[in-house]
């Protein structure tokens, strides 16, 4: 595996993804598709910008690995590695003008997420993980990523997208967990795992997400350090509930709190 040429190609699509995104952000003619029949779930022009550039740049570096994307699907590679790929993570937050969406990229074998980046083009923030790598660059120049660490829940800073997460069952118990908490806030999408990677927040808990959702902050998490698992404690590759955690502490006092739905 050549680390550096994967890495480059990464860096690649995030550029490319960028490039096509920002001028479609805070703009007045910006219109959006509903993907679903059951709620509001969003597309626009600039989702499928996006996932295109950066699959332009796979084909021309990378033909032989596949790839996952949210717009476009599966295209089958030969390797063994796969990309997954979320051109605008937070398409809501992105209707809306505020900068908590991001591109998520990640990199995956047959164990899970290896590699991830998050980035977050108007602020000019990225988030990378993986690879013996665990850093971050933006306005303030580059720096290392670190999570928290231990600290009691009645400490914890717990973010979330939605107040409402998922079935009742879910949301009781998410409510369980903020009860517990020193503060929480909502709506931060995938910039939410950023700040727990750099060691802003202590925690993330989520429910019914996708594997192209959670795969690239996965790498970026572990990598400084931090804890994303299932409400059981198990993977979360595939998606679905996830718990993010800046330590231990906080992620076996959580766990407990929802583990029982």
């Amino acid at each position: 595996m050549d680390k550096d040429a994967i890495i480059k190609t990464a860096h690649a699509m995030a550029d490319a993804a960028r490039a096509v995104i920002l001028p479609h952000f805070r703009t007045l003619d910006l219109s959006a598709e509903n993907k679903s029949l059951a709620g509001f779930d969003p597309v626009t022009a600039a989702d499928r910008a996006a996932e295109r550039a950066m699959i332009k740049v796979l084909q021309k570096q990378r033909p032989d690995d596949a790839i996952l994307g949210e717009e476009f699907g599966e295209h089958q590679g030969t390797s063994g590695l796969t990309w997954v790929l979320d051109p605008v993570d937070g398409t809501r937050a992105f209707l809306s003008g505020t900068p908590t969406w991001g591109t998520l990229i990640a990199l995956r074998d047959q164990s899970g997420p290896i590699y991830g980046l998050i980035d977050q083009p108007y602020i000019g923030e990225r988030f990378e993980g993986g690879l013996g790598l665990s850093r971050m660059t933006g306005p303030q120049g580059t720096r290392a990523l670190h999570a928290r660490g231990d600290r009691p829940l009645a400490q914890a800073i717990l973010f979330s997208t939605f107040p409402e997460v998922g079935t009742p069952d879910e949301s009781a118990a998410f409510g369980r967990v903020t009860q517990a908490v020193q503060l929480v806030r909502y709506g931060m999408d995938c910039y939410a795992y950023a700040l727990l990677a750099a060691g802003q927040i202590d925690l993330v808990i989520e429910a019914g997400l996708q594997a192209y959702d959670i795969q690239a902050p996965i790498a970026v998490i572990e990598a400084a350090g931090g804890i994303v698992t299932d409400w059981q404690g198990g993977p979360a590759h595939d998606g679905g509930r996830v718990l993010a955690a800046a330590g231990r502490a906080q992620h076996a006092a959580a766990l407990r709190l929802l583990a029982d739905v």
